[in-house]
């Protein structure tokens, strides 16, 4: 069994997977899965009312999920950035798409990673919850797993090592507001995505 398929295994059977991204490490689980969800809750230690975000491997599944993919939005996801590490926060066009999952959220923080192994994940699972793998209230990812482990709240069911992660997470934009706001500075800098948007 190759890596990509183990990860699928641990994940469709409701385990948490410490995963590297294109940038910092994340915790990977099938939103569905309410043992999994309660899991990485409990691993950083973050408030339950906090919602986690979504990564995804192409436009198309955000489009299933009833998202609203705005000519903003749009216009990012056609540039060099997609994928890679920005995330984007969308609204909701059509309710009737929204899965149980993702009831009684009114928006969506959503990325496409630029890494080969979890967009091969992503592929087979569909949209996967992924968040930093570190402890809520701690500023940053630590970029080896041996310090990742030791900062969280308890082990992950499948650990994925690949290298070093990075320390600087995504680029947060929220493109609910026109123009879209940047909610959190990161690998991505503003310049270049006010740049992509200015561009006719």
């Amino acid at each position: 069994m190759n890596r990509a398929d183990q990860i699928v295994q641990v994940i469709h059977e409701g385990g948490v997977v410490l995963i590297a991204t294109d940038t910092v490490y994340g915790l990977a689980a099938l939103p569905a899965s309410r043992k999994a969800v309660s899991k990485i809750y409990r691993l950083k230690e973050r408030p339950e009312n906090m919602f986690l975000p979504i990564m995804v491997a192409d436009m198309d599944d955000l489009e299933k999920l009833g998202l609203d993919i705005n000519r903003i939005a749009g216009k990012l996801f056609k540039s060099e950035l997609v994928p890679g590490a920005v995330t984007f926060i969308l609204g909701f066009k059509d309710e009737s798409l929204k899965p149980s999952w993702l009831q009684g959220r009114e928006e969506i923080a959503t990325r496409i990673p630029d890494n080969r192994l979890l967009l091969s994940v992503l592929r087979e699972t569909g949209p996967l919850l992924v968040t930093s793998a570190n402890r809520h209230g701690f500023p940053h990812t630590p970029g080896h797993v041996k310090d990742i482990l030791k900062e969280l709240n308890g082990s992950p069911d499948l650990i994925v090592e690949d290298g070093e992660g990075k320390e600087i997470p995504s680029t947060i934009i929220n493109c609910r507001y026109n123009p879209p706001v940047i909610e959190r500075s990161g690998l991505i800098s503003s310049d270049i995505i006010n740049k992509i948007l200015h561009d006719e």
